[in-house]
């Protein structure tokens, strides 16, 4: 079983950028595809983007598209995720989620970390 911690979140000024981290541990983290999701306030929680084991493929849904960039260093267990142009409507509690099985367009976690809180003021 995998455990995951999450950080880099904070306040950030539209059009600013953050880099999220979620570091892994009780498992080799190769093995897991990971994902990064998020919540809003009074919102379900939704998929941002997945990489694949190796980190050759991702999958990226179309709001974040082209201004966020998904990333992992197996090396260090880690997976990142680069949020640059951010706008009010990406504040939310961010999870990274790890998952054995996995499609990257179908991406759902097995296991989740405790989420950090990125909020962009206008």
């Amino acid at each position: 079983q995998v455990q995951l911690v999450e950080s880099g979140g904070g306040l950030v000024q539209a059009g600013g950028s953050l880099r999220l981290s979620c570091a892994a541990s009780g498992s080799t983290f190769s093995n897991y595809g990971m994902g990064w999701f998020r919540q809003a306030p009074g919102k379900q929680r939704e998929f941002v983007a997945a990489i694949s084991r190796t980190g050759d493929s991702t999958y990226y849904t179309s709001s974040v598209s082209g201004r966020f960039t998904i990333s992992r260093d197996n090396a260090k267990n880690t997976v990142y995720l680069q949020m640059d142009s951010l706008k009010p409507e990406d504040t939310a509690v961010y999870y990274c989620a790890a998952s054995r099985w996995y499609t990257l367009s179908r991406y759902s976690g097995n296991y989740w970390g405790q989420g950090t809180q990125v909020t962009v003021s206008s």
